[in-house]
């Protein structure tokens, strides 16, 4: 059954069970708030964490940990007691896990969102198909301007994207031969 919301008719009332998009964001904002090490950054300084912590794999980060525990002068020399560090290495694994979820969780909203967006050009699609087809009746003169302004936002669109390609390189002349005399040297 479908009912109106703000006035639209064809529009169905949202499950209250449902987030909307606005009370999602609201909540992410609301768990980062509560999250005291979310860190931004750089792609750079991404990357060149990513390097240096492959340089140790996780096997050799393991049995050195392993080294602080067997001596309370390696633990001095480092600055971090056991426990503190098998506390850091629990957090990294955890939080892993964390990251895990929200990747598969955001893969699943924008799989869900390019849906939305697929449906809406089928949708628009059809309702310009029927409208230019009916605009022809001139019972519907109505809609004559509306499908017009389609035509030319399509033309337009169409341009952009040729222009948008770039120009395809003109070939490197050779370079020229190198003359050399045949005159025999005095």
């Amino acid at each position: 059954m479908s009912t109106t919301v703000n006035n639209i008719p064809g529009t169905t009332t949202p499950d209250p069970a449902k987030l909307t998009p606005e009370a999602v964001i609201e909540q992410i904002r609301a768990l980062r708030s509560q999250i005291g090490e979310v860190t931004p950054l750089s792609k750079a300084q991404r990357n060149l964490l990513k390097r240096r912590t492959r340089k140790q794999p996780a096997p050799v980060v393991e049995a050195s940990i392993s080294v602080i525990g067997s001596s309370d002068t390696v633990a001095q020399a480092v600055g971090q007691p056991l426990v503190d560090v098998l506390q850091l290495q629990s957090d990294s694994v955890r939080w892993s896990l964390v990251a895990d979820e929200l990747r598969s969780f955001l893969k699943g909203i924008e799989g869900a969102n390019l849906v939305r967006r697929q449906q809406l050009s089928f949708i628009a699609s059809q309702a310009y198909s029927f409208g230019s087809q009916l605009a022809r009746n001139p019972v519907n003169a109505d809609l004559v301007p509306q499908v017009e302004e389609i035509k030319r936002l399509k033309v337009l669109t169409r341009r952009k994207k040729a222009t948008q390609n770039p120009p395809t390189p003109s070939p490197t002349p050779a370079p020229a031969p190198q003359v050399t005399s045949t005159q025999p040297k005095s």
